[in-house]
């Protein structure tokens, strides 16, 4: 399956997964993030639920403190 995720091309490979599986594959389950596939917002509560598909694609933003 082909994504694009922050604007680059990635070959996920399983043939199902959802968000929350991109998030751990990435290491970012436990940070805070916001997800945004095809443009619409998902809930985290949502994303474990939310299933991905060829050519979706996904934004993640991942907040970083400092200062």
């Amino acid at each position: 399956m082909i994504l694009q995720l922050n604007g680059k091309q990635i070959e996920w490979a399983k043939e199902k997964g959802t968000i929350q599986d991109l998030l751990e594959f990435y290491h970012l389950d436990q940070k805070i993030v916001v997800v945004e596939r095809n443009k619409e917002i998902i809930e985290k509560k949502n994303y474990r639920n939310a299933g991905l598909c060829d050519r979706d694609v996904i934004e993640i933003v991942h907040f970083v403190g400092g200062g």
